[in-house]
C-alpha cells in the first residue's frame, strides 16, 4: 500500500521495527522502531526518555518525508 500512495505523488514513512520486512514490500522511506512489542517506546525507561525516544522517532520520521529518495533509504 506504501507504494501505491507514493505513486500518486504522497511521500509515506514506513516506521518499522523489522527493517528488512519494509525493504521486502518495497517502502522508499523506512524509519526503525524500537521493537515489536513496543515499536514508538520503550516501558523500561522513565517519562521523560521515553517522551525522548518518541519524540526522536517521529522526528526522523518527519525529516525522512523532506528528503527526495530515488531508491529505498532505511533513515538511522
Amino acid at each position: 500500500m506504501v507504494k501505491e500512495i507514493e505513486r500518486v505523488g504522497i511521500p509515506v514513512v514506513h516506521v518499522c521495527t523489522v527493517t528488512p520486512i519494509s525493504l521486502t514490500v518495497g517502502a522508499n522511506r523506512i524509519v526503525p522502531a524500537v521493537a515489536i512489542p513496543y515499536p514508538l517506546g520503550n516501558p523500561k525507561l522513565t517519562g521523560e526518555e521515553e517522551f525522548n525516544l518518541r519524540k526522536k522517532i517521529v522526528e526522523q520520521a518527519l525529516f525522512s518525508l523532506t528528503e527526495s529518495v530515488s531508491e529505498q533509504t532505511v533513515f538511522d
